[in-house]
């Protein structure tokens, strides 16, 4: 099999030093940029499966590089770090089109899992476009619409639209989300996934007909194309 490719994207040499140790150690190939420059050079030349991104980096900064990218309708996933972990920039990286989080200081082992997730979802990254009836997901820039209106989603909303979208017809079920949406391998004995259907429903059919997501009582979810 071909092995996972990723771009480190670091200033910090210590950092850069433990990370592509670790992810050389897991079989992957490392490649790193210096500067958000140097990294958009790269993945314009070079398919990567993966981007470690740090926000804080010289010149231009991590989230300007993820702009950049989602406007050259590029989506290979993305993995931001940041030395701060603030709500806000989450959110503000989340918004700009990062794939996944995580904060300073971290555990190299939780890393290394997101980053082998962010790989498993890159082989799911085509078509570009998904579509059910009127109801459309451009998988670059993230953007839901039903029949032409926009539909903003958070970040747990988009990965759930999009497993539908990729099985339409097909009864998912609450164990099959939580691992495609959660990277769950378990059942948290919650109702996250309820919760969490419950507002695409709200968002993708309740102003709108015929009526896609439906339950399938005792087994699960299905986004159902009008026959």
């Amino acid at each position: 099999m071909r092995r996972m490719r990723v771009l480190l994207v670091e200033d910090e040499p210590k950092t850069v030093s433990f990370i592509r140790k670790a992810l050389l150690a897991e079989g992957l190939a490392v490649d790193v940029a210096g500067d958000g420059e140097a990294a958009l050079a790269m993945v314009a030349t070079t398919p990567f499966d993966a981007l470690v991104l740090d926000i804080m980096l010289p010149g231009r900064d991590g989230l300007s590089v993820l702009r950049a990218l989602r406007e050259r309708r590029n989506a290979t996933p993305v993995l931001l770090l940041s030395a701060r972990g603030e709500v806000g920039e989450r959110v503000d990286g989340l918004n700009a089109g990062a794939d996944d989080y995580l904060a300073k200081p971290f555990v190299l082992a939780e890393l290394i899992a997101r980053v082998r997730a962010l790989g498993r979802r890159r082989g799911e990254t085509s078509p570009v476009l998904l579509r059910v009836a009127d109801l459309t997901l451009d998988t670059v820039t993230r953007q839901a619409r039903r029949g032409g209106v926009a539909i903003e989603l958070s970040t747990r909303e988009y990965r759930l639209l999009q497993h539908f979208l990729r099985s339409p017809g097909r009864v998912c079920s609450r164990m099959e989300l939580l691992e495609a949406v959660w990277d769950y391998s378990f059942d948290p004995g919650t109702n996250v996934v309820d919760v969490y259907v419950g507002r695409l429903r709200e968002k993708i059919d309740a102003r709108h007909e015929p009526k896609l997501l439906q339950t399938v009582r005792g087994c699960g979810y299905v986004l159902r194309p009008p026959s």
